[in-house]
């Protein structure tokens, strides 16, 4: 089973938020919950978000309560990632270097394979989508998430959380940013 729940609950009209959920009849998936403001819940089993909450399944344990514990614990998550999103949209990058310096970090890093250092660059540079046009720390992310899509499931729930990392998303101060 595989889906994403959108949650009523944002402090902006540009964010959903949202719980992905992942589990197996069969048991041989551990349950998983994934919160964020973007989720990626696929059936080929790339699973990522801000918050990832995997259990295995025993015989007391129930779907519900945990999706219940993780929307009435992850409140504060999902303010501090709305907030620090907000702050990447607002931050321009300096100059080219300041970017090509970020991305170099990120995979020394291990957020992404060295041979997707230029490709990250050349994304920021031409983005795939209109909205990213501003050289700011929010279309660099997405250069990154754009390059990673290509990896197998278990490198992009790596990437993810790596990313989670380098940008701050998880609330400390950003890992590629000098």
């Amino acid at each position: 089973m595989f889906g994403v729940m959108e949650i009523a609950r944002s402090s902006s009209p540009q964010w959903h938020r949202c719980i992905g959920i992942r589990n197996s009849h069969d048991k041989s998936l551990a349950v998983g919950l994934s919160a964020g403001i973007v989720v990626l819940v696929c059936s080929n089993l790339a699973f990522g978000g801000t918050t990832v909450i995997k259990r295995k399944h025993t015989s007391r344990f129930e779907l519900t309560d945990l999706i219940d514990h993780a929307v009435a614990s992850l409140e504060d998550d999902f303010l501090m990632t709305e907030t620090v999103c907000e702050d990447l949209k607002d931050i321009q990058l300096r100059n080219d270097d300041e970017a090509r310096s970020s991305i170099v970090r990120a995979a020394e890093l291990g957020v992404i394979n060295s041979c997707d250092i230029l490709p990250v660059y050349r994304e920021f540079k031409k983005p795939s989508h209109v909205e990213f046009r501003e050289p700011t720390r929010w279309s660099l992310l997405n250069a990154f998430t754009e390059t990673v899509k290509k990896y197998s499931p278990q490198r992009v729930d790596h990437s993810y959380l790596a990313l989670n990392r380098a940008f701050g998303l998880d609330g400390r101060q950003a890992a590629i940013f000098a």
